[in-house]
């Protein structure tokens, strides 16, 4: 039998890479959080994890592991909740791209919010970039963000093609660069609105480079220039070039929600599935 506290005690383990650091989360002796990871490891007849005075690393055993134990935690917490009436209880640390701030994102995470008033949610918006890389280094426990297609293993919640955006009835000089508004480094549609550029021989100029999507519509609404979004998600006020702008295609991007594996129970299960619930709503087409 794997032991529940067995189970909580690696997933710490996992999520810090340290047995002194898990021991501090969770108030136990470091030589208590040692002893139920070689349980664990016995139980299992595997090794999870390779440790020397430096550093602590998963095998590929104990990353399989990370899933197993997250499932029999939640069951446990989910059996508890159901037969003593508990709410849901805990923190979720979710990062967004800026692509639904202005969108129907708000919306949900207020339903989720009512549902589970006990939940606190911590919101980070940022570039999907900055996402993935605070997701990897264990600083969110979900993200709603792009990524390029075929840039990662697991399945998109949706795909979407990306545009040329721009104030109504902007026109562009053929024989000039194209002002080009975009996001900083290490933005997806930026990256991707240079290299259809660059591929096709086509000169451009930054006129505008902002890290706020309101900063992005502010530029293009003022007719500075245009800017690559996906099509389900071009802001209010701003239009999809008509066919025949001359601007190379700049291809397509995938949506993406993705949970660090050892956080995916409890609270991040359920603002997981309630997202994946409203992935209809978040890219619907105007």
């Amino acid at each position: 039998m794997l032991d529940p506290v067995w189970l909580k005690t690696f997933l710490v383990v996992a999520e810090t890479r340290s047995f002194t650091r898990a021991a501090q989360r969770l108030g136990l002796r470091q030589s208590t959080v040692s002893q139920h990871v070689r349980k664990l490891e016995q139980a299992s007849t595997q090794q999870l994890f390779v440790r020397d005075t430096h550093s602590v690393e998963l095998t590929a055993d104990g990353e399989a592991m990370i899933g197993f134990a997250g499932n029999v935690i939640d069951t446990i917490d989910r059996a508890m909740s159901y037969f003593t009436g508990v709410e849901l209880r805990g923190r979720v640390r979710f990062g967004a791209s800026e692509d639904f701030v202005v969108g129907p994102l708000p919306e949900i995470l207020g339903e989720f919010r009512r549902s589970h008033p006990q939940v606190d949610l911590e919101l980070t918006v940022a570039l999907s970039g900055v996402l993935h890389e605070q997701l990897r280094a264990g600083e969110l426990d979900l993200v709603l963000c792009k990524r390029a297609t075929g840039e990662d293993s697991g399945g998109a919640l949706w795909t979407d093609p990306l545009v040329w955006v721009g104030r109504e009835g902007i026109e562009l000089d053929g024989d000039e660069p194209v002002p080009l508004i975009a996001y900083p480094p290490p933005s997806i549609t930026r990256a991707r609105a240079l290299e259809a550029l660059q591929r096709n021989g086509k000169r451009w100029r930054i006129v505008c480079t902002s890290g706020s999507l309101n900063g992005l519509r502010a530029a293009a609404l003022a007719g500075l220039g245009v800017v690559v979004f996906a099509r389900s998600l071009i802001p209010p006020g701003l239009v999809e070039l008509p066919p025949g702008h001359g601007l190379p295609d700049p291809g397509v991007v995938e949506f993406t929600l993705t949970a660090r594996r050892a956080a995916l129970r409890g609270p991040t299960a359920a603002l997981s599935d309630a997202l994946q619930a409203g992935a209809g709503r978040l890219h619907a087409t105007p």
